[in-house]
């Protein structure tokens, strides 16, 4: 069956909010603690919460937020095989999600599944969090953000509060996103002072070239608010908290709902002429020390970030199902947490066993 081509709303349904300082969960790849500098928020709190803006050091009303929500299904009972078979809803509707991040599909290109066991099994996918490597690629990161900018925590009182913080960072930086020539820089974490291998580098690569591909896609004017209230269920008509409603006159907005807060943002990104991004740098950091093992330029290839994308974005809409990875690199199974159960590895295992018996009868 032709899979049809994505549409740009299709593609601007993945995570847009490319200046989220939420701390990820990074795949655990030969050494590599796989932390980032333009990270993608999994999805946005309920309730009651409080939200950081980070303001620049150089300029008070460049800020950012620092909020996060986990998500996940209740477990079901049995393996993970009799769980697919029975629910016959696409993978994104399985897994709650309400939108993809760009972490999502640069993990794809790793694994497809492992990223559907993290899914499958919270649990496990939590311990990770504690083991050093991440915890030291954490510290380092934060570390880095500390240098350029300013915490500021603010009280929010509802999911649109915590976005209405997103929007607030986004706005506030726009003037300068104006002042000239644009560069992407990846911070990449490695627990051994080398370059990552091809496969890792194949995947960094991919992240940061959506990033690219989103953003100037948002300052193209090509968001849709029904596509970003739809997608995130936000209310247009909820009244922003108080907090919230304070910091926004601080900076130079007077608004009340959130709708007024997203046709601002929306009207803004249009006509504020904001240049496309000219370079794309991954910075790869030695986690013992903080040195530099050394700075990447990746060229964007356009074409091929799209290929991906409507590979990987196949996988959540449930037109195909998840793979591992060939046997080329089954090396990739030595750092996983799921090797044990992993039913991919354990088919090609028995198809190289087969296929061994078969040359030696010949």
């Amino acid at each position: 069956m032709m899979q049809r081509e994505l549409s740009d709303a299709e593609l601007l349904a993945l995570d847009l909010d490319l200046f989220s300082t939420d701390c990820e969960r990074p795949e655990l790849c030969e050494g590599d603690a796989g932390h980032t500098s333009n990270r993608s928020t999994e999805s946005c709190c309920t309730g009651q919460g409080t939200a950081e803006v980070t303001c620049s050091a150089n300029e008070q009303s460049s800020n950012q937020q620092n909020v996060s929500e986990q998500e996940s299904d209740p477990l079901c009972e049995g393996s993970s095989t009799k769980r697919r078979k029975w629910d016959a809803r696409i993978p994104l509707e399985r897994f709650g999600r309400k939108y993809l991040s760009v972490t999502d599909l640069s993990r794809q290109a790793w694994c497809e599944q492992q990223v559907v066991y993290g899914m499958e099994l919270p649990h496990i996918q939590q311990l990770r969090d504690e083991v050093p490597v991440v915890k030291a690629g954490s510290c380092l990161h934060l570390a880095r953000e500390l240098e350029v900018q300013d915490v500021v925590p603010i009280n929010v009182e509802s999911r649109e509060d915590n976005w209405a913080v997103k929007m607030l960072n986004l706005l506030s930086m726009i003037q300068f996103l104006q002042a000239g020539e644009l560069e992407l820089r990846e911070l990449k974490t490695r627990g051994q002072r080398t370059y990552p291998s091809a496969a890792q580098k194949r995947s960094h690569h991919l992240q940061v070239s959506i990033y690219k591909l989103l953003f100037e896609a948002m300052i193209k004017g090509q968001l849709n608010k029904d596509t970003i209230t739809h997608h995130l269920h936000l209310r247009t008509e909820q009244p922003l908290g108080s907090e919230i409603l304070v910091h926004a006159q601080k900076v130079g907005f007077t608004i009340n709902t959130f709708g007024d807060l997203l046709d601002l943002m929306l009207l803004n990104l249009t006509y504020a002429d904001i240049p496309s991004v000219d370079t794309m740098k991954i910075e790869y950091c030695y986690q013992a020390d903080a040195s530099v093992i050394g700075t990447e330029v990746v060229s964007f290839e356009e074409e091929w970030v799209k290929s991906e994308l409507k590979h990987y974005s196949s996988f959540w809409k449930g037109q195909r199902e998840a793979t591992g990875v060939d046997i080329e690199e089954a090396w990739k199974c030595r750092s996983c947490d799921f090797a044990d159960i992993c039913e991919w590895r354990q088919s090609k295992a028995e198809e190289a066993t087969q296929k061994n018996r078969a040359n030696q009868c010949k």
